[in-house]
């Protein structure tokens, strides 16, 4: 079995200030965005400008953090959060929901296809390959934190892993890395060849969804369980229930695409 490294949270201490791990790990999101974003702009597989680019992640950034932690506050963790209400904005300790942030991009994304008189799938359809990677920085942050942690694992398998955080020192999934490997690295490559020719505006999107989707459903039978709103279950997890209106909404979107193309 493998302990799990116990990294220090704070990666850089400057006096009364703590530049952490998760954070820096937010703001590598942030800078392959832009990067990825860039290197389309000028494959001409972009429908926005370098400069439209840097406001798109301003918007995002907003869409991602206010939505990260109100999805954690409503459908993780209401009752402590109602009992502690100042700490919904400490988002420095943690705690952001995934299914929160792609609401709040969603509506972020909305605001800015309006200002800018783009069409929104448009815009999704962009960014969808630009977001697996930042996905998977901040799955690392996560697996530095020690938290979120997998279920119980067979001591047997070479990857098992001891986190002290889960409160016992029996060995457990690395799900954190799971996560990295399918909802990022997997999803990222899926996105970034599938969309290095033209599709029909809307299937980018449709990819994106059904991929995330079926991949977080996937990796959800090896985290432990979130308690959510309706419980903690090992059966059917809130991530999945989550997962599942995701997944349908792709296959939706996909099919919807390429029927208005053959029209």
């Amino acid at each position: 079995m493998l302990l799990h490294p116990q990294f220090d949270p704070v990666a850089i201490s400057l006096g009364p200030l703590a530049i952490r791990w998760y954070g820096l790990m937010y703001l590598l999101a942030f800078l392959q965005f832009i990067a990825l974003g860039r290197l389309r702009i000028r494959q001409k597989l972009a429908p926005v400008s370098a400069e439209q680019l840097d406001d798109l992640l301003f918007y995002g950034v907003l869409g991602v953090v206010l939505g990260g932690r109100l999805g954690q506050v409503l459908f993780y963790e209401p009752g402590y959060y109602l009992s502690n209400p100042f700490e919904i904005l400490a988002v420095w300790k943690g705690g952001m929901s995934f299914h929160g942030g792609f609401l709040g991009v969603l509506l972020a994304m909305t605001l800015w296809a309006k200002k800018n008189r783009l069409r929104w799938l448009t815009v999704t359809d962009f960014i969808a390959p630009l977001v697996p990677l930042g996905l998977a920085a901040g799955r690392v942050g996560n697996f530095i934190n020690g938290e979120l942690w997998g279920r119980l694992a067979d001591p047997a398998l070479p990857w098992a892993m001891v986190f002290p955080q889960s409160g016992s020192l029996e060995p457990r999934h690395p799900s954190q890395l799971y996560h990295v490997g399918l909802e990022g690295l997997t999803l990222f490559a899926i996105l970034w060849l599938w969309t290095a020719k033209p599709r029909p505006t809307g299937a980018a999107s449709g990819v994106f969804l059904i991929g995330y989707g079926s991949f977080r459903f996937i990796t959800e039978f090896f985290r432990e369980p979130d308690h959510g709103i309706f419980g903690q279950s090992y059966t059917v997890s809130m991530g999945q229930w989550l997962s599942l209106p995701m997944i349908l909404a792709g296959v939706t979107l996909l099919v919807l695409a390429y029927r208005r193309k053959s029209l």
